[in-house]
C-alpha cells in the first residue's frame, strides 16, 4: 500500500503508518523544521517542503491512501474557531488531492472542536463533496486514551472509502489505560531527584490534552490556565518546559522536558526533533500520536479489503460522540 500524507508536521501519523506497513509516497509538509525532522530520522522518505495549495496532485501516482492532519487552529477554540473562513484552512486541498488522485481510501483527523455544532454546515459540504467524487464516508471522535496514550487527546477522525458502503471498523479501546507516572518516570528520575516518589504517587492519573499552539502565539507552555491547574494536580508545572529533569535537591514543581511531552504524544525515544526548544515543542504538541494512527490505519487496512456491491451511500454515517 502506498499513501501520500498532507501536512505531515513531525511525523506522528507518518510512524502510524509505518508500524502498520504502509509505504510513503510523499509526505507533504511547509514548516521547515518539522521537514528535517523527517528527513533526519527517515532520509528514505520523499519530503516536500512546500505549500499545500501549490503542489500539483497529478504528478503523484499509484497512490492507495491519502491522510493527514490539516491544521487544527481554524477548528479549534484556542484558534477562534473561525473555519473556512481562516486562512489556515486546509481541507479544500484535501478534497482536491482526493479528486485528482482518486485512491482507494482517505483517512484525516483534526481537533475535537470540528465535531462541533458550529461546523455542521461546512463539515456537511466537505463531506458531500466527497460522496460526489465516488466515496463512503463515516466520522468519529475518539480519545487517545483509549489506544495506549497517557493523555486525553480526543481527535475528530474523518475516513471514506471508494468501493461500497460499508460500515468502518472503529478500533476498540484497550482495556488498561497507561498513565503519567508509567511513561515517564524513568526520565523524572533520571538525576535521582529526592522528590521523585511523592511526585510518582501525584502521576498515577491520565494528562490533559497537550497543545501545541501555532507560531502566532509565544513560547512553550502546556495549555490554558485550566489545562495548567490540571497538571498541577499531576505534579507538573505546566508554565514552560525544562532544559532537564530536576535536580537531587529540586525543591518544588517539575517541568518537563520535550523527551517527557515526546513520551506522552506516543513518540519513540530514538524519534529525533530539530529546532530550538520552542519549536521542537510546537511539533511535538501539534502531532497526531503515532500509536492512535497505528490503531486507525490497521483498520483502514482492513477496511479496504472488504468489497461491497452497493453504491456509496449519501448519509454518510456519524457516529456517537464522547461526553
Amino acid at each position: 500500500m502506498n499513501a501520500i500524507e498532507l501536512c505531515a508536521g513531525a511525523g506522528g501519523q507518518a510512524l502510524g503508518l509505518e508500524m502498520a506497513g504502509i509505504n510513503h509516497t510523499a509526505l507533504i509538509e511547509i514548516d521547515k523544521d518539522a521537514c528535517n525532522t523527517l528527513r533526519s530520522n527517515r532520509p528514505q522518505w520523499n519530503i516536500f517542503q512546500e505549500d499545500l495549495k501549490s503542489i500539483d496532485a497529478k504528478q503523484f501516482k499509484n497512490v492507495d491512501i491519502i491522510c493527514g492532519g490539516v491544521p487544527c487552529q481554524p477548528f479549534s477554540i484556542a484558534g477562534q474557531q473561525k473555519g473556512n473562513n481562516d486562512e489556515r484552512d486546509l481541507f479544500p486541498e484535501a478534497i482536491r488531492f482526493v479528486k485528482d488522485l482518486k485512491p482507494s481510501a482517505f483517512f484525516f483527523e483534526n481537533v475535537r472542536g470540528f465535531a462541533g455544532k458550529i461546523f455542521d454546515d461546512y463539515r456537511a459540504s466537505l463531506i458531500n463533496s466527497l460522496v460526489d467524487l465516488g466515496y463512503y464516508v463515516e466520522w468519529n471522535v475518539i480519545e487517545a486514551a483509549d489506544y495506549g496514550v497517557p493523555q486525553l487527546r480526543p481527535r475528530f477522525i474523518m475516513v471514506g472509502k471508494k468501493n461500497g458502503a460499508v460500515p468502518f471498523p472503529w478500533p476498540k479501546p484497550i482495556l488498561k489505560k497507561k498513565f503519567v507516572n508509567e511513561v515517564i518516570s524513568d526520565l523524572i528520575y533520571k538525576n535521582k531527584w529526592n522528590g521523585f516518589f511523592e511526585w510518582e504517587k501525584r502521576a498515577n492519573k491520565i494528562a490533559p490534552t497537550i497543545v501545541g499552539g501555532s507560531k502566532k502565539h509565544g513560547g512553550p507552555d502546556l495549555g490554558p490556565t485550566r489545562a495548567k491547574k490540571q497538571w498541577a494536580e499531576l505534579g507538573v508545572d505546566g508554565s514552560g518546559i525544562a532544559n532537564d529533569a530536576p535536580a537531587f535537591d529540586f525543591n518544588g514543581i517539575p517541568k518537563l522536558t520535550n523527551q517527557m511531552v515526546a513520551r506522552i504524544q506516543g513518540f519513540p525515544d530514538e524519534w529525533i526533533f530539530s529546532g530550538g526548544k520552542t519549536t521542537v515543542y510546537r511539533q511535538i504538541g501539534n502531532a497526531f500520536p503515532p500509536p492512535v494512527a497505528y490503531k486507525v490505519v490497521s483498520e483502514l487496512l482492513k477496511w479496504m479489503r472488504i468489497d461491497s456491491s452497493n453504491k456509496p451511500s449519501y448519509e454518510p454515517i456519524q457516529m456517537s460522540l464522547i461526553s
